[in-house]
């Protein structure tokens, strides 16, 4: 039977197809699982740069591109017939050597550019003081060593980007700007998915490669996994090497922390972390985030994530302020009152939750029994909101054992005042960074780091988080500012980009509109009407995203709010509040529209 690994660009393109096609398409590749007859068959392509790329002819005048070795398929892409062979003769595929993963080469575009290499190479080329031995250690494929050398300068290095696979061209950056052979490898390194041993990396073995590169191809096993793959939101099935990394580890011995930047994946982490632990733990999953709202959203997401309904029931989602009630609640037979005679306040029905714990599991800083506390494993989300005492609690509704918290986070979008070192709290956490933002273009991401401003930030372990080395893979448009002459006009423009931007195509569920105020979000849901697009605080689109956001009322005396005139609270407020405006900025994965009237805000001073 075929063994069939699907391509992330392959979902997309079957989704841009007319419905009768792509259901033809479907059916086609239904029959090729079950080798059924009528199944498509390879056809060998004229000119292809690699003897193993075939079509499969899918549709009336549409064809899969597919990579094939023996009876694996790596389904690349669907496309119209002419489209489809052209592709096909463009790439040539192969393994890393070092860490094993897939790779991708535009071997037809290297092929163009490599006259204009060799006409502006120097004498003593960018890497000439670097040996051979050393690059293939570094798993540069042998047949682009002389490609390499001819390198002369980093805008070489920078030119040739989208052209190399992501594990060619890492190494080499590195190098090209100086940097050593260890920094180089540890980039390369950023690219595996799994730890597996190098020495059992066998490059002629496609079928291994492809399940050691969880971001280029997963398998399909039936039909049913099949329409799965090809229906999900591409977090879902295809995460980054260091996602799947970080979240299909086998056994962390120690609680660890995950920091990184907007759209770095730190949730999709969080939840493939947790739909892991649900599949492969020993007992009870809490998942918990920040607010119940993001909650809410927390717990759809898991719904697509995890399709198998007894593995998802080991989940629960909450917040720590909900987690508490819950713990006090089933103590006492009754929800706590909140208002009224009795009420107790959020911090004390924590305080009294952490109380009750202790009571039924004895010294919480004792190693306890995995069948004593209401939760095995703890995945905490949007950790640098979590209040000092709401850690205790997390820290006690699991037992100190492996694979006890996982926690992800970042330092420079806290919201609240809280600053809580884990170690302060009974977390010993061991700490890993991401790095690379994949929601932003570079444009936008410089302009929000920019905008924050204000360097390093207390860290969720001892010392400071710095914002040093945040970068994307892509460029895109610069956020656009405008001015406006009133309150009014500023509306008016509004209303104008939102509709311009639904004339685009842009699907209304796609496209924010955030403000700082409780009274300029009334305003603009007023001005938009019937425009179903979502209007909320900037606190309130945290951890979300968005094809488009538009930020409005980002005027002096607005953002910031007037601060305090004490010195250490004012200066704690003012970062509160680039921290607000830095979280709504960074929501959006391709535009982002800033308005004022009047005076902008000081932090759009640049």
């Amino acid at each position: 039977m075929p063994r069939l690994a699907i391509a992330p660009d392959f979902p997309r393109d079957l989704s841009a197809l007319a419905q009768p096609v792509r259901r033809d398409a479907v059916v086609a590749l239904r029959r090729l699982l079950l080798n059924v007859s009528g199944a498509p068959h390879p056809e060998r392509v004229r000119g292809a740069r690699d003897p193993r790329i075939a079509t499969l002819r899918l549709t009336s005048g549409h064809r899969g591109v597919v990579v094939r070795q023996r009876d694996v398929y790596w389904l690349r892409a669907v496309l119209p017939d002419p489209e489809a062979w052209s592709y096909a003769q463009r790439y040539r595929y192969g393994i890393n050597p070092v860490i094993g993963v897939v790779e991708e080469w535009d071997a037809e575009a290297l092929e163009r550019v490599e006259p204009a290499l060799r006409r502006s190479a120097s004498a003593s080329g960018l890497f000439a003081a670097i040996c051979d031995g050393d690059l293939l250690a570094l798993g540069i494929d042998v047949r682009a060593l002389p490609l390499v050398r001819l390198i002369s300068n980093e805008a070489d290095v920078d030119a040739l980007e989208p052209l190399l696979p992501p594990p060619q061209h890492a190494p080499l950056a590195v190098l090209a700007r100086g940097g050593t052979l260890s920094e180089a490898w540890r980039e390369l390194d950023a690219c595996r998915a799994t730890d597996e041993d190098a020495d059992h990396i066998d490059v002629n073995d496609f079928h291994a490669a492809l399940r050691r590169s969880p971001d280029r191809a997963v398998f399909a096993a039936d039909k049913v996994e099949l329409e799965r793959i090809l229906d999900a939101p591409e977090w879902c099935a295809f995460p980054r090497p260091e996602q799947h990394r970080l979240a299909r580890a086998a056994r962390y011995e120690h609680p660890v922390l995950v920091i990184g930047g907007p759209g770095t994946g730190k949730t999709i982490i969080a939840l493939h972390r947790a739909a892991h632990l649900a599949a492969h733990g020993s007992g009870p999953v809490l998942l918990v985030t920040y607010s119940q709202g993001l909650g809410e959203d927390l717990s759809d997401r898991l719904d697509r994530l995890i399709d198998d309904g007894v593995t998802r029931k080991r989940v629960d989602v909450d917040n720590a302020e909900r987690l508490a009630m819950r713990i006090v609640a089933s103590a006492e037979g009754q929800r706590p009152a909140l208002i009224g005679p009795g009420a107790r306040t959020l911090a004390e029905l924590t305080d009294e939750a952490l109380r009750l714990l202790s009571r039924a599991t004895g010294d919480l800083l004792d190693d306890i029994e995995p069948g004593r506390k209401p939760y095995r494993h703890v995945v905490v989300d949007e950790a640098q909101d979590i209040s000092a005492s709401q850690w205790r609690l997390l820290r006690a509704v699991a037992p100190r054992a492996h694979d006890d918290l996982f926690i992800v986070g970042d330092p420079h979008q806290r919201i609240t005042d809280t600053r809580v070192t884990l170690g302060s709290v009974g977390i010993p956490a061991l700490q890993r960074t991401l790095k690379v933002s994949y929601r932003l273009p570079q444009e936008p991401l410089s302009f929000a780091v920019r905008l924050r401003g204000g360097g390093p930030v207390d860290g969720l372990v001892k010392g400071m988080s710095p914002l040093y080395g945040l970068h994307a893979l892509r460029n895109g448009e610069r956020p656009v500012l405008r001015a406006y002459d009133s309150p009014e006009a500023e509306l008016a423009g509004l209303v104008a980009t939102v509709v311009s931007w639904l004339e685009d195509g842009v699907p209304a569920d796609e496209i924010a509109v955030g403000a700082r105020t409780p009274k300029l979000v009334r305003e603009a849901r007023k001005a938009l009407g019937r425009a179903d697009v979502r209007v909320s605080a900037f606190q309130n689109l945290k951890g979300l995203e968005f094809e488009r956001v538009a930020l409005i009322g980002v005027a002096e005396g607005v953002v910031p709010e007037p601060p305090p005139d004490e010195p250490g609270a004012r200066a704690r407020a003012l970062q509160r509040e680039r921290s607000m405006l830095y979280v709504a900025c960074t929501r959006a994965r391709s535009m982002l529209y800033i308005s004022h009237s009047g005076r902008g805000s000081p932090f759009l001073s640049l």
